[in-house]
C-alpha cells in the first residue's frame, strides 16, 4: 500500500502514532500490512474496538450487519433479548449491541487469545457482557432470543487481498465452499425447542442462494431475506421466526 493510498484521517494518527519512526510505517505498508493494526483500534458504529493480529479487522459491511439486526430487534418488538454473538472474534458485533440495545449478550470464540482481547474491548467500552470459549459449530444455543454471527466464510481457493494474510486464518476461510459454518449453525438451530425469533448472518457476496436453500431445508417456519450492503452486493441472510410459530412456542411455553 502507498501512502497516498491512506486516507487523510488514518494518515494522520499514524503520524503522531510513529512521530519518532514513520520509516517504520512505510516499511510495514510496503509489506501491505493492515493499516488498523498499525493504528491499533478502527471505531465500529458508536465504539472503539482494539484489533491486532489476534482477531479480524471489523469491516463496514459488519458494521452495517449490526445496525440492520438492531433495526429488526426493534422493527418485531424483541425485548431486551438475549443475543448469542457466534465468532464473535474482537467483540465488535457484541459491544456494539450491548451499546446500542436493552439486551443481554454473550459472545463466543474458540480462540482464547481472541476472547482476551474482546473482554479488553468490552471493558474499553465500558459495557458488561459475557464472552465464553466454546465451538459455535457443537455449542447449545438454548435460551437465545437472537442469533448473529459473522463467520469464516471464505473458500479456501478463493483469492483474496495480500493484507489478509496477516488477520488469523481460521477467522477467514471455511470448507463446504464457504458454507461449512452456516450448514451447521442452521442445522443446531433447528434441533432447538424454542428457535430463536431472529438469526442475522453475513456472509459471501455469492453465497446468498446456497444459504437460503440450507435454511429452506432446515427452518421452515422462518421467513427468509437476503440483503445488500452499501457496495449493492449480497451480504446479510436475515430469518425471523414467523408470527404464528412464535405465538405457539410462546403458548407451549406458558403451558409448561
Amino acid at each position: 500500500m502507498k501512502r497516498e493510498e491512506i486516507s487523510q484521517i488514518d494518515l494522520k494518527l499514524l503520524q503522531e502514532k510513529y512521530k519518532d519512526n514513520f520509516e517504520f510505517v512505510e516499511q510495514k505498508l510496503k509489506e501491505n500490512y493492515p493499516v488498523q493494526y498499525l493504528i491499533g483500534n478502527v471505531d465500529f458504529l458508536n465504539t472503539n474496538i482494539l484489533v491486532d493480529e489476534r482477531v479480524l479487522i471489523p469491516r463496514f459491511e459488519t458494521e452495517l450487519l449490526v445496525a440492520k439486526t438492531i433495526d429488526r430487534i426493534n422493527d418485531n418488538h424483541i425485548q431486551n433479548p438475549n443475543i448469542l454473538d457466534l465468532g464473535c472474534g474482537s467483540g465488535c458485533i457484541s459491544i456494539a449491541l450491548k451499546k446500542n440495545l436493552l439486551c443481554e449478550v454473550i459472545g463466543v470464540d474458540i480462540s482464547e487469545k481472541s476472547l482476551e482481547l474482546a473482554r479488553e474491548n468490552a471493558k474499553r467500552n465500558e459495557v458488561e457482557l459475557q464472552f465464553i470459549k466454546n465451538d459455535m459449530t457443537t455449542m447449545s444455543y438454548e435460551g437465545a432470543d437472537v442469533i448473529i454471527s459473522n463467520p469464516p466464510y471464505v473458500k479456501k481457493e478463493e483469492e483474496v487481498g495480500e493484507s489478509i494474510k496477516y488477520e488469523p486464518q481460521e477467522a477467514i476461510y471455511a470448507s463446504e465452499e464457504g458454507l461449512y459454518y452456516y450448514q451447521r449453525i442452521i442445522q443446531n438451530i433447528s434441533k432447538l425447542e424454542k428457535k430463536p425469533k431472529l438469526i442475522a448472518f453475513e456472509i459471501g457476496m455469492t453465497q446468498g442462494s446456497a444459504i437460503k436453500e440450507i435454511a429452506q431445508k432446515y427452518l421452515t417456519d422462518y421467513k427468509i431475506e437476503i440483503e445488500k450492503d452499501l457496495t449493492e452486493r449480497e451480504r446479510y441472510v436475515f430469518l425471523t421466526l414467523n408470527t404464528l410459530s412464535f405465538f405457539l412456542h410462546s403458548m407451549q411455553n406458558m403451558i409448561r
